[in-house]
C-alpha cells in the first residue's frame, strides 16, 4: 500500500511541474514587413517588455522598437528609431523603471561606432542620438546594462591595432558619460562575443578570447565598485576546441555563464554552463547541458533561485529552452519552443513577475524575409512544488525557511501526512496576506516550495501551513 502511495506522490508531483513548466503559449508575430527583422533584443521593466531590433524594411539597415505594456498580451506598434543613409545594426537594450536604453553600432561616420538613445518615459518618446565613440577604427558587438542611474556600456574595438574589449559608464542615467576605459590589452589574439551583467555596483563581463592558441577560450572580468576599477582577467574555460558566445547574468552573490563550445566535436556545439556563488570569486566546474544539439547562441537570465536558458539549433534552426529552479543545482529537460521548420535564430529571454518571456529572428515566411516571433509561459519563472524524499511522514510538519535572513529566494520544508488540501501562506508582519504559495490537494510526502520576494521591501514576514487541522506559522526576515 504504501508503494502505491508513493508511486501516486511521485506521478502527482511529476505532472504539477510538467504543467507549471510546459505552458509555452503559440509563437505571436512582432514584425510583417518586407526586408530583414533580426539581431532582437529584449528587456523588461515591471509588467512592461521593451523589444529592439535591426530592420532592412526601408531598403537600409535602421533600428525598430516596440513593446507591450502588459506583460506581453499585446503589442503597440513598431517606432523606427533612427532614420539616416547608413548601417545600423546589432541594437542591445536594457530597462530600468521607465528609463531605457539602447546602444548600437553605426556607420554614419563611415567607420563603424557606438551611438546611444535613450526614452525616459517607458518607451513612448525618444531622445535625440549620441555618439559614444569617435576614432577611426572599428568600434561594434556594444552590449548596455542599466540599474537605477547607472548606465554601463561595454563593446570591441581596434583601436588599439588588435580587438580589445572596451567600456564606459554613466552615473546619472545617460545624461553623461565617462572616457573610455580598456578592460584587455592583448599581445596575440583577440576578443569576441561580449557579455555584461551588472547588480548594484558588481559588473561582470564574459567573452570569448584567443589569447592562449589559434582557439578560443572563454575569459572573465569583474569590477565591485561601479566600473571605476577592474580586477584582472579570469580563464573560466581551458580546452583543445573552441569556446564562444557566452551570455552572463547575476545578482547579489550568483555568476552564472553559458557559451558554447567544441570540445566534443569538431562540428558539434554544445551549451554548457557554469556559476560562482561567491560575486565571481571562485567557479563551480562545467556542466554540460545539451547532448547532440549543434547548439548556438544561449542566452542566459537568473530570476531569484530560477536560471533560463535558452539557445538555437543549426541542426534543424529551432528555439530551446531549459531552466534551473535552484540557482544551476539541477536542470530540467529541454524542450523545443518554435516549429519554424525554415529557421529560427538568436533567442533572448526576460522575465516579469511569474512570466517568461523569448524572442527571436525567424525565416519561416520565406528566404527573403525574416521576422521577429515572440512567445511566452505564464508560469515559467514558477518555481513550482518539488517532491524531496520518498518516506510517508508519520506527522505534519514545517520546517524553518533557508535561508534565514534571505535576499530575494528562500525555501520552505513541509511534511504532509495524510492526502488533502494544503495552504501556504506568506503574511507581512502586520498580519496582512502578500502571497499564497500553496493552495491545492496533495498527497502525504515531503516537500519544498521557493519564495522569490524580489517585489516586496525588506523587513519581518511570517509563513503559515494550514493542513487537515494542523496549522503552524514561523516568522522570517528579508534583508535587501
Amino acid at each position: 500500500m504504501k508503494k502505491l502511495i508513493f508511486l501516486s506522490l511521485i506521478l502527482h508531483c511529476s505532472l504539477l511541474i510538467d504543467h507549471c513548466y510546459s505552458q509555452w503559449q503559440p509563437d505571436t508575430r512582432l514584425t510583417n514587413a518586407a526586408g530583414f527583422s533580426t539581431n532582437s533584443d529584449l528587456s523588461s521593466s515591471g509588467s512592461n517588455l521593451h523589444a529592439v531590433w535591426q530592420d532592412t524594411r526601408d531598403g537600409n539597415g535602421e533600428i525598430f522598437y516596440k513593446r507591450s505594456t502588459n506583460e506581453g498580451l499585446t503589442w503597440e506598434s513598431d517606432i523606427q528609431l533612427t532614420n539616416l543613409v547608413s548601417s545600423k545594426s546589432l541594437p542591445s537594450i536594457s530597462a530600468s523603471g521607465s528609463n531605457i536604453h539602447i546602444v548600437w553600432q553605426d556607420n554614419r561616420n563611415s567607420n563603424a561606432e557606438i551611438y546611444y538613445k535613450r526614452s525616459t518615459d517607458g518607451g513612448s518618446s525618444w531622445d535625440a542620438d549620441v555618439r559614444l565613440t569617435n576614432n577611426p577604427a572599428v568600434s561594434q558587438d556594444a552590449v548596455i546594462k542599466a540599474e537605477g542611474t547607472a548606465v554601463n556600456v561595454i563593446w570591441r574595438d581596434t583601436r588599439s591595432g588588435n580587438y580589445e574589449i572596451f567600456y564606459k559608464r554613466s552615473t546619472d542615467n545617460g545624461n553623461t558619460w565617462s572616457a573610455d576605459t580598456m578592460l584587455t590589452n592583448h599581445t596575440t589574439g583577440l576578443a569576441s562575443s561580449i557579455s555584461l551583467t551588472s547588480t548594484g555596483s558588481n559588473l561582470h563581463v564574459a567573452w570569448s578570447d584567443s589569447r592562449n592558441s589559434d582557439d578560443y577560450e572563454i575569459y572573465y572580468k569583474r569590477s565591485t565598485n561601479g566600473g571605476i576599477s577592474w580586477g584582472t582577467d579570469t580563464r573560466l574555460t581551458n580546452e583543445l576546441r573552441i569556446s564562444e558566445t557566452p551570455e552572463i547574468t547575476s545578482n547579489s552573490n550568483e555568476v552564472h555563464v553559458v557559451w558554447t563550445d567544441l570540445r566534443d566535436s569538431n562540428i558539434n556545439s554544445e551549451v554548457y554552463y557554469k556559476r560562482s556563488t561567491d560575486n565571481g570569486n571562485t567557479w563551480s566546474a562545467d556542466t554540460r547541458l545539451t547532448i547532440y544539439a549543434y547548439a548556438m547562441n544561449p542566452d542566459v537570465m537568473l530570476s531569484g533561485s530560477i536560471v533560463h536558458v535558452t539557445w538555437h539549433t543549426v541542426s534543424g534552426s529551432e528555439i530551446y529552452y531549459n531552466r534551473s529552479l535552484n540557482s544551476g543545482n539541477s536542470w530540467e529537460t529541454s524542450v523545443q519552443l518554435s516549429s519554424s521548420f525554415s529557421g529560427a535564430y538568436q533567442p533572448n529571454i526576460a522575465v516579469t513577475g511569474s512570466k517568461a518571456h523569448i524572442i527571436w529572428h525567424d525565416v519561416r515566411n520565406g528566404s527573403t524575409t525574416s521576422e521577429i516571433y515572440y512567445k511566452w509561459n505564464p508560469n515559467g519563472n514558477t518555481i513550482g512544488i518539488l517532491n524531496i524524499a520518498a518516506e510517508i511522514p508519520g506527522a505534519y510538519s514545517l520546517s524553518q525557511n533557508y535561508p534565514n535572513p534571505f535576499n530575494p529566494t528562500t525555501h520552505f520544508g513541509f511534511r504532509i501526512a495524510d492526502f488533502g488540501l494544503v495552504r501556504l501562506s506568506v503574511f507581512d508582519a502586520l498580519g496582512k496576506e502578500v502571497t499564497i504559495l500553496v493552495n491545492q490537494q496533495l498527497q502525504p510526502g515531503t516537500y519544498e516550495v521557493s519564495w522569490d520576494a524580489s517585489a516586496y521591501s525588506s523587513g519581518v514576514y511570517f509563513y503559515r501551513l494550514e493542513a487537515k487541522g494542523f496549522a503552524e506559522a514561523k516568522k522570517m526576515l528579508l534583508v535587501k
